[in-house]
């Protein structure tokens, strides 16, 4: 989960960041409207006190912090679900761009009361009239990559069993080879075994 952490932050931090470039420094909220590269790129402030592109808006302090429990149990509940489950590399980052996302929508709705919108692209002829920001980018980028990397197989992250050991078979046993009579034998302490008997067989 340390992936998921670090994307989550540096989307959080890449967030908060512009919002406080372009609102405070760049004085959009005050100017509301700047031009970059129209009508492409266009800078139009909007407070959002819903959520994307202003469903769910109401200027009720209580669907305010509403909104604030759901991102907050949305993000435990996907930190939960990546850590408990076997996901690869890219779904981990998209984990982390939904999260960080959501976290920077949620800090806005606490200082601001609404979330700072600011970024619009538009077409030639046609004027977009939707604003959104970086941590909106975000939290599509991380669910559509949720949606789409698939969970990996539980037997592949799983070492390959080894084969059983075949059995060890038992020692042959060698059979005592039938003796053998020595010419040794045949005498005791140097005597003949028959010393009382002739050649012919004869008691002498």
């Amino acid at each position: 989960m340390r992936m998921v952490a670090w994307v989550a932050g540096a989307i959080f931090v890449l967030d908060q960041a512009l919002k406080y470039l372009v609102v405070h420094m760049m004085q959009l909220d005050v100017k509301r409207s700047i031009d970059v590269l129209p009508p492409w790129l266009n800078l139009r402030m909007a407070w959002n006190q819903g959520v994307n592109f202003g469903l769910m808006s109401s200027e009720q302090f209580l669907m305010r912090w509403i909104l604030v429990g759901i991102a907050v149990a949305i993000c435990i509940w996907v930190w939960i679900w990546v850590w408990r489950g076997n996901f690869g590399r890219i779904a981990r980052v998209s984990a982390g761009f939904l999260i960080g996302g959501a976290l920077g929508n949620v800090v806005d709705r606490i200082l601001y009361g609404a979330v700072a919108d600011f970024l619009n692209m538009s077409l030639p002829g046609w004027q977009n009239p939707y604003s959104f920001n970086v941590a909106d980018i975000a939290i599509f980028a991380g669910a559509i990559g949720l949606v789409l990397m698939p969970q990996k197989p539980a037997d592949a992250a799983k070492p390959a069993a080894r084969p059983a050991a075949k059995p060890k078979t038992a020692p042959k046993t060698v059979k005592p080879a039938p003796a053998q009579h020595r010419q040794g034998d045949l005498f005791r302490d140097g005597t003949p075994r028959d010393s009382t008997r002739d050649g012919d067989g004869k008691s002498g």
